[in-house]
């Protein structure tokens, strides 16, 4: 497997993971915390909510730093 093919793979596996973390996050159970009138105040993040929280942003960084590394290494 060349260089390339290791960034595609990074880039696309990272993207996957990233869209289903932020997918499992949970801000607020009621159609109006969508709209932001959920109607609570500022609550930390604990336990896997947190968790999940810190692994979203890794995988952005992954991401973010695949796509950089694709475009400045030439093919």
């Amino acid at each position: 497997m060349t260089l390339d093919g290791i960034l595609q793979f990074a880039t696309i596996a990272s993207g996957v993971l990233m869209v289903a973390s932020i997918l499992l996050q949970q801000r607020g159970a009621s159609l109006g915390a969508g709209f932001g009138s959920s109607g609570e105040l500022y609550t930390t993040r604990r336990g896997l909510d947190k968790n999940l929280f810190e692994v979203t942003i890794v995988l952005a960084v992954i991401f973010v730093l695949s796509i950089l590394a694709g475009l400045l290494i030439p093919a």
